[in-house]
C-alpha cells in the first residue's frame, strides 16, 4: 500500500481502500437533517477533487458509520471492520466532516509531522487535560509526508486556540508569526491535502470534473474553431485589453472582435466531446460583452440525440459576469460558444469568455455577484449590510440574502456575515407552509480558475418547521412573519444565518475577490433534487429577439444598459435590533439517484485511536 501522512506499511491502522478500489461504503446513522446534508456535501467535494468515492452500505466488511456522538472524531485508517465517525453537536460543517473523513482515510494531524518542531510551537501547559495526544509528534518510521512541505493551510492543522485552557492563550503557534492567522482554516481541503490524498489513492483524475479551462495553455483546452462560421475566436492576454478575469496567471481569455465585419456574422468555438458518467451537469464560466448592445453570445449543449430546446437571456453590464448553466445529458455531447455580431459600426470591443468549468454536480440555486467590494468594505461599518437580488428555488419559494461586510454591531468587525430570509411572491398560496426541513447553504466562493484548488467557505442550516420567533413560526409565510421592505416591494421574513463566515484576512490571501467582485453561491432545497435553471438569467420573452439556431439547448447572452451600483447592491444600514444568528443545526441533500440502503450493523463505541477536531 502507498501511504501518506498515515502509518507506513506494517503499522496499524492502514489506508482505507484496497488497491484498485476507490469507493467506501457508509451508513448515516443519525436523524439530524443538517448533519446528513453536510456529510453528503463533503462526499461531493471528495468526488470533485479526487477519485475517492462513497456509496451506501451494501454489506462490505469495511465501512464508515456516521453518528452524532460526543464531539467530532474519527479513527485513523482502516480497522478492517465497520468504524464510527462522530459528527456531534457543533460539528456540522463541511470542513469538519472532511477533516474526520481524512482521518479515516489514513491522515494524522498536520502538527503530528516528524518535522513539526521546525514550524510550530506546542504550549503543552495550555492544553486541556486529556487532550495532549492530539498534539503528538510521530517518528518518520511510522508516518511519512510523501515529500510534501509542511502545510499551514491543511484542513488537518489545528488552529492556535485548539483545546486550550484559557480562551486568550494559544495552545499552538507558528514560528513564523504571519502564519498564526492561517493555521486552523475552516474552509476546505488545501492544495497539499489534495496532493497527498491523490498520491495515496493513486488518483489520476476527478470523478465529477469533466472539464475546466482558463485558456492558459497553447492548445486552448482542446477547443476547436468551426469551419462553418464567418469569423474566429482568438486567445488574448490581459495586456491586450486589461480586462482579463484572472489575477494570478498569465491572463489569457478568448475574445470575439465585433468591431469589424458585418452584422450577424458569427464565430463558433466548440469543446471536445464529453462522455457522461452522471446525468446531472453544471457548466460555469465568466463572460463579458463590451461591444455593441446588439452583440449576442449563445451557449449550446450539442447532444448526439438532439433533444431539448431551451433558450435563456442575460442582462449584461460593462464587467465580467458569471454564467451558471444546469443541464442533463446521458448521451455524449459538446458545449459550444456561439458569438454573433450586432452592429460593428457602434461596437467598442467584443465578447470575452474565461474560466470555464464543467462538472457532473448540481449547480447552485442562486449566484450573487457583489461588485466594487473593496469600496463596500471601506464605506460600511459594523451592522451595515448589502441586500441581494430576489431568488427563487425549484419549488417556487422566494428568498433574499443580506451580507454584512463587517458583521453585526457587537462583533470584532473582521469577519463577513451572511443571512437568509424568505420573501413573499404571487405563488405563495400554492406552497407548503411553514417552509421547513429545507437546507440553506451559503458559499463565499474562492474564484481560483482551477475548481479543484478552490478553498471556498461554506455554512449550512436547516429550516425547522416548529421554530418560533417573536411568537410566530419562523418559516411561515413572510406576509405573516415579516413586513414590506420598500427595497423589494415584498414582505421579507426574519433573517437567519451566520454572523461569521469568512475573515477579512482571507479575502486577498486567496481569490475571493476577482475584478473586485465577491461571489456568493446559495442553495435552498428540500428532499427533491433540483435542476433549476440559472437565477441570473430570465426566459426570453416573445418581445425579445430569439436566438434561432437548430441545435439542442442554448443560453442566449446579450448586453443591456448597466444598472447603477447603488440599485444593484441595495446598500443600506442594518437595523440595530438584535438578529438571530445561531442557525437550527438540525434537509438532507439528495443522493444523485434514489438508492436503497441496507440496514447498518450496530457498532460498539471504541475509545482508542480517536482523534478529535
Amino acid at each position: 500500500s502507498l501511504l501518506g501522512i498515515y502509518p507506513k506499511v506494517g503499522a496499524l491502522p492502514v489506508r482505507f481502500l484496497k488497491a484498485g478500489k476507490n469507493d467506501i461504503e457508509f451508513c448515516l446513522s443519525l436523524s439530524d437533517l443538517n448533519t446528513k446534508g453536510v456529510i453528503l456535501q463533503a462526499f461531493e467535494m471528495f468526488r470533485l477533487k479526487s477519485c475517492v468515492d462513497f456509496k451506501p452500505y451494501e454489506g462490505e466488511k469495511t465501512y464508515l458509520q456516521f453518528e452524532k456522538l460526543d464531539g467530532c472524531w474519527s479513527y485513523v485508517g482502516d480497522f478492517q471492520t465497520g468504524q464510527n465517525v462522530s459528527i456531534g453537536a457543533r460539528c456540522e460543517y463541511k470542513d469538519t466532516v472532511e477533516h474526520e473523513v481524512l482521518h479515516a482515510l489514513g491522515f494524522y494531524h498536520e502538527q503530528s509531522r516528524t518535522d513539526r518542531d521546525d514550524y510550530v510551537n506546542i504550549w503543552w501547559e495550555q492544553i486541556i487535560d486529556g487532550q495532549a495526544y492530539n498534539f503528538n509528534k510521530y517518528d518518520d518510521d511510522f508516518i511519512t509526508d510523501l515529500n510534501t512541505p509542511y502545510d499551514y493551510e491543511s484542513v488537518m492543522h489545528y488552529g492556535p486556540y485548539s483545546f486550550n485552557k484559557n480562551s486568550s492563550i494559544p495552545s499552538i503557534t507558528t514560528k513564523i508569526p504571519e502564519f498564526n492567522d492561517v493555521i486552523g482554516q475552516s474552509q476546505d481541503l488545501s492544495k497539499i491535502d489534495l496532493e497527498r490524498l491523490n498520491r495515496m489513492y493513486n488518483c489520476a483524475s476527478s470523478l465529477t470534473l469533466l472539464d475546466q479551462c482558463s485558456f492558459e495553455s497553447i492548445n486552448i483546452c482542446g477547443m476547436v474553431q468551426s469551419k462553418t462560421d464567418d469569423a474566429e475566436w482568438q486567445a488574448h492576454s490581459q495586456a491586450d485589453f486589461c480586462v482579463d478575469h484572472l489575477v494570478m496567471s498569465m491572463g489569457y481569455f478568448m475574445h470575439f472582435n465585433t468591431t469589424v465585419g458585418h452584422p450577424n456574422e458569427t464565430a463558433l468555438l466548440e469543446s471536445r466531446i464529453f462522455y457522461p458518467r452522471r446525468n446531472t451537469k453544471c457548466l460555469q464560466f465568466f463572460y463579458k460583452i463590451d461591444g455593441s448592445l446588439k452583440d449576442k453570445l449563445i451557449v449550446w449543449i450539442k447532444r448526439d440525440d438532439g433533444s431539448g430546446n431551451i433558450r435563456k437571456m442575460a442582462q449584461l453590464q460593462q464587467h465580467w459576469k458569471f454564467a451558471n448553466i444546469p443541464f442533463n445529458s446521458q448521451a455524449k455531447f459538446r458545449y459550444v460558444f456561439h458569438g454573433i455580431k450586432g452592429d460593428p459600426s457602434t461596437s467598442t470591443g467584443g465578447i470575452n469568455i474565461d474560466d470555464i468549468s464543467l462538472t457532473e454536480t448540481q449547480c447552485p440555486t442562486g449566484v450573487w455577484q457583489i461588485r466594487n467590494f473593496t469600496s463596500a468594505l471601506q464605506n460600511t461599518a459594523k451592522g451595515d449590510y448589502i441586500a441581494s437580488p430576489v431568488f427563487f428555488n425549484s419549488e417556487g419559494y422566494c428568498f433574499v440574502l443580506s451580507l454584512s461586510p463587517h458583521g453585526p454591531v457587537n462583533s470584532s468587525g473582521s469577519y463577513l456575515g451572511i443571512m437568509f430570509a424568505l420573501c413573499s411572491a404571487e405563488n405563495d398560496g400554492g406552497l407548503e407552509w411553514p417552509a421547513g426541513d429545507r437546507q440553506v447553504t451559503f458559499t463565499i466562493v474562492d474564484q481560483n480558475p482551477d475548481i479543484t484548488q478552490r478553498m471556498s467557505a461554506s455554512r449550512s442550516f436547516v429550516t425547522d418547521p416548529n421554530q418560533i420567533h417573536n411568537g410566530k413560526l419562523l418559516w411561515d409565510k413572510p406576509s405573516i412573519t415579516g413586513s414590506v421592505d420598500p427595497l423589494y416591494g415584498r414582505y421579507i421574513g426574519p433573517f437567519w444565518g451566520w454572523n461569521y463566515i469568512l475573515p477579512h484576512s482571507e479575502l486577498h490571501r486567496k481569490s475571493f475577490l476577482k475584478d473586485d467582485t465577491l461571489m456568493v453561491f446559495v442553495n435552498f432545497e428540500g428532499n427533491v433534487p433540483c435542476y433549476s435553471y440559472v437565477i441570473l438569467l430570465s426566459v426570453v420573452s416573445s418581445e425579445q429577439q430569439p436566438c434561432e439556431v437548430g441545435w439542442a439547448e442554448s443560453l442566449c447572452l446579450v448586453q443591456s444598459h448597466p444598472v447603477s451600483s447603488v440599485a444593484e447592491q441595495g446598500l443600506k444600514p442594518r437595523s440595530t435590533e438584535p438578529q438571530s444568528c445561531t442557525p437550527n443545526h438540525c434537509t438532507t441533500l439528495p443522493l444523485t439517484s434514489p438508492q436503497k440502503m441496507n440496514p447498518c450493523p450496530v457498532l460498539s463505541q471504541v475509545v482508542q485511536w480517536q482523534f478529535f477536531f
